[in-house]
């Protein structure tokens, strides 16, 4: 699958190949699975527009159903760790609108972009950030960002690339997320800084707290 919006690189992107659902990503990863709707309402509640439940959550597949059926209007919800081309029709047909993997794989992009989902692939090197560029990224999530150097690491790459939209992912801390923004990112992925205990413990008063925190911070 190649980026069909552009044949020079070097060019600004459409507004339409752009993530468009907010600064920040929540990650919902493990857990037992009885806690994902509290923790998904209790985020877009506290302003966070784009939720991320991963394939190696319980229930991953009720919970993006649940989701996008009360959420789908005002919030983007979609699967991560997608590992194999198949988790992409289960996570479509629950109604996810997009995918995140935390490595670079053509035969999952090819069937994000069938399965009509914004593909949001990991990568690490230069090479590779531009490599899922090519071939058709929304967005590619640079993993993990913050043991690759942060925002110094992020600023440096973007600075010849910087018509590559990047969502930096990966010991990203709620006070230190709008660093990224600042250094040329569209969006942040935070997982256990944000989410916390919230899906094993059920605290929902201590996340409600973060989001928000998150999303204030984020909006200066």
């Amino acid at each position: 699958m190649t980026n069909t919006t552009s044949t020079d690189p070097t060019t600004a992107t459409p507004v339409r190949h752009r993530h468009a659902a907010g600064p920040a990503i929540a990650i919902l990863r493990g857990g037992t699975g009885e806690h994902v709707e509290d923790v998904i309402a209790t985020l877009v509640d506290a302003g966070v527009r784009a939720i991320e439940i991963t394939t190696n959550t319980p229930r991953w597949r009720e919970g993006i159903a649940w989701a996008a059926d009360r959420y789908g209007t005002s919030a983007s919800i979609g699967v991560g760790t997608v590992l194999e081309p198949r988790q992409l029709d289960e996570a479509a047909g629950a109604g996810a609108v997009f995918a995140v993997s935390p490595h670079l794989d053509a035969a999952i992009g090819e069937r994000a972009h069938e399965r009509g989902l914004g593909w949001y692939p990991g990568a690490a090197t230069p090479t590779e950030i531009v490599r899922a560029w090519e071939l058709g990224a929304r967005a590619v999530k640079v993993f993990p960002a913050a043991q690759l150097g942060g925002p110094a690491f992020l600023k440096q790459v973007l600075a010849p690339l910087d018509f590559v939209d990047v969502i930096p992912t990966g010991g990203i801390g709620v006070d230190d997320a709008s660093e990224y923004l600042a250094a040329g990112a569209v969006a942040v992925g935070l997982g256990s800084p944000l989410v916390g205990d919230a899906l094993t413990s059920g605290d929902l008063d201590a996340l409600r707290t973060r989001a928000e925190r998150l999303v204030a911070g984020l909006a200066r």
